[in-house]
C-alpha cells in the first residue's frame, strides 16, 4: 500500500487544511469543494486527511459498514447479531469521473434475479464510502446522471437501487470532498450547494515557501516511509486533537447572539434558501470545538462565513465566487451582542448593547449598497458611441473593447439527427438514460435490462430447457439490453467577426450580449464551447474547445475590434478546429454559430474565397447558424447568402431573443433532412 503524503507536511494552504479538519471534527458540516489551478496540492491534502480520521467500529462481515451501536435495520446484510464488531480505519473512496452508474450505486445480478428469484447485490462505491470519505477529483467533469445519484444519496443518507421490480436500499452517509480546476468548467448549482464549505487555493508566490514545497516533495518521493516517519509525531498530535474536538462538540453552546449574526450575514449577502444558515451554524460550532472552547465567538462566525458563503453567492456561472470582507465585518458588528442579556430585564440606560445607526463606529456599520460605483470611474464616465460614432482607438487599426449588453434567455439551438455523444441537454442522442425506444443484444456487461424483450426471447425455449416449476429458465443469450434516447451535449463553436465593420460600439455591445446569452445556454446544456475570432488579416483561436464557458465569456469581454474582414480565414480556422476536435472526441457533434454581417474584405476575391470555405462545412454536414449583425437602412443580405453556402440558417440579433427561434430550429432540421 502506498504511503500517503503526511497532512501536517503540506506547506501553506491554511484555509484548505482548516476546512478539511472541520469536516473531520463534524461530518455534519457537509463536505468541502476545493477550487484551484493545477499543481496546488488539492488531491494531496484530501488523500492525506484519511490518515487522520478516527477509527470506526463496524459490524463484522457487513459490507455496508453498519455501526454496531445502531445498525441499519434495512441493511441488505442484516439483521446483525449484537456484540459482533471490529475496529478499522475510516475509508476514503475515490469516484472516477468516468465511472458507470452500477459502479457507483452497485449492481444486481439480473440473470439470477430472473431465474432464481434471489437478490444477488454487489455493493458499489456509495456503500464503501458509508461513514467515511467519498472523494471526487475533477468533480466538475462528473456526468449528470452520476451527479443526480450523488444528490439523492446526500439528501436522503441512503442509496436506492431499483431494477425491474427488484429493490435494494442501504445507508450511505459520507463526507463528500471534491476538487476541481475552474478553467475546465463549473459545477451544476444543485451539486455546488451540497458542498458545505468551499476553498480557493493557489500556488504561493513567496520564494521561501515554494522552496519548502519542492524540498518536502523531493524528500517524500525519495523515501515515502522515512518521510512519513519524520512527521509521525505531528500527525499523532493532530489526530488526538480531532478526537478531543469530537468529544467536546456536543458541549459547544451556540448562543442567540451568534445565531443572530449568522442569520444577518446570510440575509445581507442574499444567499438562496436556508442551507447556508445551517452550514454556518455547524461550521462555527466545529471551529469552537477545534479551538477547545465551549462557546461560539464572533470570530468563529466570521470564519464560518468565509468558508460557507462564497460559492452560494453566485447568480450565474460567470460570477466569480467571493465575499466582501468589509461588508461581512460591518454586518457582524451591527448585529453583535451579548448572549447573557435577560430579555425581561430593562436595559441599562447608560449602556448601548445593540449599537444602532448612531452607535459606536459612527454609522452602525451599514454596508454600502451593491449598486454603488466602485472604482472604474473612467468606465462609468466614458460616453458610449452610437451607431454612427467611433470610440477612441487603443492602437493602430484597433479600437477598445466594448462591454457586453445584458444577456437574455434564448431558445435551444439543436443539431439535427440522433447522436451518441456525451450526456447533456441539447440534441437528441442514444444514451444510457432517457426513454426506452427498443432492445438489442448486450455488448459487454448488461446495464439496462429490457424485461419484455428478454422474456420474449426466453419463452420459446422453456420446454427444451426442461422447465418444470413456475420460474422462467433464462440463459445469457436471452438477455436484451434496452436502447434509450436522451439528450447529448454538443461542441458549440462561436466564430465571431471582430473587424472594423462590426466596430460601432453599440453594435458590438449587442453582439457580445447575444454571444454571452448563448454561452449561458451552453452552460445549462452541458456543452463544450470554443471561440474563433477574425479581424485584420487573419483569424485566431481565442479559446480552444473547453467545458469552461466562463473562460469563453472572459475572452469575449476583452475582444478588441478593427481592421479588415478576413471572413474566409475565420471559416478556415474554424474548420481546422473542428477537424482536430473530431479526432479527439468523434462522438461529440458540432454546432457552428457564425456572428457576422456577412461582409468579406481583404485579399483577392474575398467573397468567392469565403463562399468556398463555407461550402466545406456544408460538405461535412456540420450544423450551422449565422447570426446576422447587419444594421442600418440599407441592407445587402450578405449573411443570408453566407448561410445558404453553409447549408445553415440565418437569424438576426432581434430574432435571436424572439419566439421565432423555434422556427429557426425547424429550418435547420428541414435543410439537413
Amino acid at each position: 500500500m502506498t504511503t500517503p503524503f503526511p497532512f501536517t507536511a503540506v506547506v501553506g494552504q491554511d484555509d484548505l487544511r482548516l476546512a478539511l479538519l472541520l469536516n473531520a471534527v463534524s461530518p455534519a458540516v457537509g463536505g468541502v469543494l476545493v477550487r484551484g489551478e493545477k499543481g496546488t496540492a488539492k488531491s494531496t491534502a484530501v488523500r492525506a486527511l484519511s490518515a487522520l480520521m478516527p477509527t470506526l467500529d463496524v459490524v463484522s462481515g457487513c459490507r455496508f459498514s453498519c455501526d454496531p451501536g445502531s445498525p441499519d435495520p434495512g441493511c441488505p446484510d442484516g439483521p446483525h447479531e449484537p456484540g459482533v464488531f471490529e475496529t478499522r480505519a475510516a475509508r476514503m473512496v475515490e469516484l472516477p469521473v468516468g465511472a458507470s452508474e452500477d459502479r457507483l450505486v452497485g449492481a444486481l445480478d439480473i440473470e439470477r434475479a430472473l431465474s432464481e428469484g434471489v437478490k444477488a447485490f454487489e455493493p458499489g462505491l456509495l456503500a464503501d464510502a458509508h461513514r467515511g470519505i467519498l472523494y471526487v477529483d475533477e468533480v466538475n467533469l462528473l456526468h449528470d446522471h452520476l451527479v443526480d445519484l450523488l444528490l439523492d444519496a446526500a439528501a436522503m443518507g441512503a442509496s436506492y437501487v431499483e431494477r425491474e421490480g427488484v429493490s435494494v436500499r442501504h445507508a450511505a452517509r459520507f463526507l463528500l470532498v471534491g476538487t476541481m480546476n475552474p478553467e475546465e468548467g463549473e459545477l451544476r448549482p444543485q451539486l455546488l450547494d451540497r458542498f458545505g464549505l468551499t476553498v480557493e487555493v493557489a500556488a504561493s508566490r513567496e520564494p521561501d515557501q515554494r522552496v519548502d514545497v519542492v524540498r518536502r516533495r523531493l524528500a517524500y518521493d525519495d523515501d515515502p516511509a522515512a518521510f512519513a516517519a519524520r512527521w509521525a509525531e505531528e500527525e499523532a498530535a493532530v489526530r488526538a486533537r480531532i478526537v478531543a474536538a469530537r468529544e467536546l462538540l456536543p458541549s459547544v453552546r451556540l448562543g442567540d447572539g451568534a445565531l443572530r449574526q449568522i442569520a444577518a450575514t446570510c440575509a445581507a449577502f442574499e444567499v438562496d434558501g436556508m442551507r447556508a444558515d445551517i452550514v454556518m451554524a455547524r461550521t462555527a460550532t466545529a471551529l469552537a470545538a477545534w479551538a477547545g472552547r465551549t462557546d461560539v465567538l464572533a470570530e468563529d462566525v466570521r470564519q464560518a462565513a468565509l468558508l460557507a458563503l462564497p460559492h452560494r453567492r453566485r447568480r450565474n456561472p460567470f460570477d466569480a465566487p467571493g465575499l466582501d470582507e468589509d461588508k461581512l465585518d460591518e454586518t457582524l458588528e451591527e448585529f453583535g451582542g451579548s448572549d447573557d442579556e435577560d430579555p425581561d430585564q430593562d436595559p441599562d440606560p447608560d449602556s448601548d448593547p445593540d449599537p444602532g445607526p448612531d452607535g459606536p463606529g459612527g454609522g452602525g456599520g451599514q454596508p454600502e449598497p451593491d449598486d454603488a460605483p466602485q472604482g472604474d470611474g473612467d468606465a462609468a464616465a466614458r460616453p458610449e458611441a452610437g451607431e454612427g460614432g467611433q470610440p477612441q482607438p487603443s492602437g493602430a487599426g484597433e479600437q477598445s473593447a466594448a462591454r457586453a449588453s445584458e444577456p437574455f434567455r434564448t431558445k435551444v439551438l439543436s443539431v439535427p439527427g440522433i447522436g451518441e455523444g456525451a450526456a447533456g441537454r441539447r440534441s437528441r442522442a442514444r444514451t444510457e438514460h432517457g426513454r426506452t425506444t427498443g432492445a438489442r443484444r448486450p455488448r459487454g456487461a448488461l446495464t439496462k435490462l429490457h424485461l419484455a424483450a428478454t422474456v420474449q426471447a426466453a419463452a420459446p425455449h422453456q420446454r427444451a430447457r426442461g422447465r418444470s416449476g413456475p420460474g422462467l429458465v433464462v440463459r445469457r443469450d436471452d438477455l436484451r439490453q434496452a436502447t434509450r434516447e436522451g439528450r447529448e451535449g454538443n461542441l458549440v463553436l462561436f466564430v465571431v467577426d471582430a473587424s472594423g465593420s462590426m466596430a460601432a460600439r453599440q453594435r458590438m455591445s449587442a453582439v457580445k450580449g447575444a454571444v454571452l446569452s448563448l454561452l449561458l445556454d451552453a452552460y445549462q446544456r452541458r456543452d463544450k464551447v470554443g471561440l474563433v475570432t477574425f479581424r485584420g488579416t487573419d483569424a485566431d483561436v481565442a479559446l480552444p474547445p473547453t467545458s469552461s464557458v466562463d473562460a469563453a465569456a472572459a475572452r469575449l469581454e476583452t475582444l478588441p475590434t478593427g481592421g479588415r474582414t478576413p471572413l474566409a480565414a475565420g471559416l478556415l480556422r474554424a474548420h481546422d478546429v473542428l477537424r482536430v476536435e473530431r479526432l479527439r472526441d468523434p462522438a461529440r457533434r458540432p454546432l457552428v454559430v457564425l456572428v457576422t454581417d456577412g461582409r468579406a474584405t481583404g485579399g483577392p476575391e474575398p467573397v468567392a474565397l469565403a463562399g468556398r470555405a463555407a461550402r466545406l462545412f456544408a460538405a461535412d454536414g456540420v450544423a450551422s447558424v449565422v447570426v446576422d449583425c447587419e444594421s442600418g437602412p440599407v441592407r445587402l443580405g450578405l449573411a443570408g447568402q453566407l448561410a445558404g453556402e453553409l447549408g445553415g440558417t440565418a437569424v438576426t440579433l432581434d430574432e435571436l431573443r424572439a419566439d421565432s427561434i423555434a422556427g429557426l430550429v425547424k429550418d435547420v432540421q428541414r435543410r439537413a433532412a
